[in-house]
């Protein structure tokens, strides 16, 4: 029964997973013209403000329908820049875009259904958009750093203390960013936010261990993404993928048909699903992820204010090291498990569920702890399926409120028990 439901999934996000690759093959940007911001008067000495120049080369090569606007080495100083419909922002080796350290420069916008700043490149309501190149976007995002340890909320949706994301593709389909490097945002690096048909391939996501809200790359209530060979070294989520804020009223969109396939993240909090999930989210496979020292391996969290339908999730081949928590699948975000004994609530739209969700060929050593898959009393986790599952950790398993099963799971604990069950655990490893 079990190998019957795995392969009926499989089929199906094989088939969804399809349609993203032939979609994503699709991007084509018409040929057309070329448009170099030097003349338009940008210096790339890092000291003048090219913007003016950067953005009149992107509206003059959208005039014409379309073309690739190239940076060539140099280091680009700007406040926030747009780019538009058949655009491709080229990037050369030795070419950086350098956000503006004046604060001012960011201005006021709603972003993402709350108040927010500009990103320092966006892209709204466009078609076949790109960044490209051997090049670098760094968002000098260490005066947002430290205007944002000073308040707790900082990094939340609607804050008073918001910070502008980086890089935001703001409902827009046919998207490719490919070479380049994406560096120190004040917030948020790399987020398609609602919007369909992305591939972010041959990357590199960077940021100080220490610095917050840094997540590499949050698809936002956004379908068919490829997510493929990407390197992050970050201070939060190395991937995040959300569809809605706390306490949305809705309505949401969900995050669906994602692939990510041969990453390697250092620094960060992992690969998460959640924890603003108030749209949902189904149909993600992740492939060959390697995972170096980051805060969590695999973690799929949310809690009642911020959850929906989570389902048809399978990360296979998958290789943690010195990880502290190697798998957490909780709906009690922030936390891991209940404050005390969890008690039952009324069902609402943002009660998250959790369900066929299938770890295949996933080994972690050096571990803290093997982690948790721990569901709400309302709305047990269910059809989860662990195969080939090998963790050793200094602390166990922790399982509750939900139904897992498998076959070749071997959880080594140097304290207590390999699995701890708790209350409305159904577990059935072999």
């Amino acid at each position: 029964m079990i190998r019957q439901s795995i392969a009926l999934r499989n089929r199906f996000i094989r088939l969804a997973l399809l349609v993203s690759c032939i979609a994503a093959s699709s991007t084509v940007l018409p040929a057309a013209s070329s448009c170099d911001p030097r003349v338009y008067g940008a210096k790339g000495d890092g000291v003048t403000k090219d913007t003016a120049a950067l953005q009149a080369a992107i509206d003059a090569c959208a005039v014409q329908g379309g073309g690739t606007v190239r940076l060539a080495a140099g280091t680009y100083l700007s406040a926030p820049i747009v780019l538009k419909s058949n655009i491709t922002l080229q990037l050369a080796k030795g070419a950086t875009l350098l956000g503006s350290a004046d604060h001012a420069d960011y201005p006021a916008k709603t972003e993402f259904r709350a108040p927010g700043l500009q990103s320092l490149v966006s892209a709204t309501n466009a078609v076949n958009v790109a960044i490209t190149g051997d090049g670098v976007i760094d968002g000098a995002g260490e005066t947002w750093w430290k205007m944002a340890r000073a308040y707790k909320d900082a990094g939340i949706l609607g804050s008073d203390h918001t910070r502008p994301r980086l890089v935001v593709f703001d409902h827009c389909k046919h998207v490719r960013v490919e070479g380049v490097t994406i560096q120190n945002s004040p917030m948020w690096q790399l987020v398609p936010y609602y919007s369909d048909d992305v591939v972010i391939r041959n990357i590199k996501v960077l940021a100080p261990a220490h610095s917050p809200n840094t997540d590499a790359i949050d698809p936002f209530s956004s379908s068919h993404v490829i997510i493929d060979h990407v390197f992050a070294d970050v201070g939060d989520d190395d991937i995040a993928i959300k569809s809605g804020a706390i306490n949305s009223p809705g309505p949401d969109a969900p995050s669906r048909d994602i692939m990510i396939t041969d990453c390697h993240f250092l620094h960060g909090h992992g690969l998460s699903i959640g924890s603003e999930i108030a749209g949902g989210a189904q149909n993600i496979k992740a492939e060959r992820i390697q995972f170096e020292g980051t805060d969590n391996g695999i973690r799929v969290k949310a809690n009642r204010d911020r959850g929906n339908d989570v389902s048809n999730l399978v990360f296979r081949d998958i290789d943690m090291k010195n990880v502290k928590n190697a798998l957490i699948i909780s709906e009690y975000y922030p936390r891991i498990l209940p404050p005390d004994e969890a008690s039952r609530q009324p069902i609402t739209r943002l009660t998250p569920y959790f369900h066929d969700i299938t770890l295949e060929n996933v080994t972690a050593v050096g571990s803290a702890s093997a982690g948790a898959i721990v569901g709400l009393p309302e709305v047990p986790i269910s059809g989860v399926i662990l195969h080939n599952v090998r963790v050793r950790a200094h602390k166990g398993l922790t399982i509750g409120y939900a139904e897992v099963s498998g076959k070749g799971v071997v959880i080594q604990a140097e304290e207590g028990e390999s699995i701890m069950k708790m209350t409305g655990a159904k577990v059935s490893l072999r």
